[in-house]
C-alpha cells in the first residue's frame, strides 16, 4: 500500500530537512491508513479495547527529506504471526528511497495490558492483502 506525505514547516528543523524522528510518525500514519483500508480503524480497535503496540522498531535513513517535498510511504506485512505483525517500510520521493524501516508491532488487550492473539477477522485481512 502506499501513502502519500507532504512535507511541512512543522516537520523540519531550522535547515528545512526533515527531523528525524518525523520519520516514525510518517510511518506511523502509513500503518495506521493501511490497517484502515483492510477494514479496520484505530477507533474500532481501541473501543474494543485492542491495540497493536510498537514492539521493535530499526530505521534506515538513507537521504533526507525536506521542505515542500511530496513523498509516499510504501508498506507491506512481511510476517504475520500468532500475536505480531512485522511491516517493512520505505519513504520515497519520485524513485528515490530516502529510508527504510522494520517495524513490529504486538496485539494488546488494552484492560489487562497483556499480548494477545491477533483476532481472526484482522487476520485474514492482512492475509488477503
Amino acid at each position: 500500500m502506499n501513502f502519500p506525505i507532504r512535507v511541512y514547516y512543522e516537520d523540519t528543523d531550522a535547515g528545512g530537512v526533515v527531523y528525524h524522528a518525523n520519520y516514525i510518525c510518517f510511518f506511523e500514519r502509513a500503518r495506521t491508513e493501511y490497517l484502515r483500508q483492510v477494514g479496520f480503524s484505530q477507533q474500532k480497535l481501541l473501543a474494543g479495547s485492542f491495540a497493536f503496540v510498537v514492539k521493535k522498531l530499526e530505521i534506515d535513513y538513507k537521504i533526507p527529506a525536506r521542505l515542500d517535498d511530496l513523498l509516499r510511504v510504501e508498506t507491506v506485512v512481511t510476517e504475520l504471526k500468532k500475536a505480531t505483525i512485522v511491516f517493512q517500510q520505505q519513504l520515497w520521493r519520485d524513485d528515490i528511497c530516502l529510508s527504510g524501516a522494520k517495524v513490529t508491532v504486538a496485539s494488546v488487550d488494552l484492560t489487562k495490558m497483556k499480548p494477545v492473539a491477533i483476532p481472526d477477522d484482522i487476520r485474514q485481512a492482512l492475509q488477503a492483502v
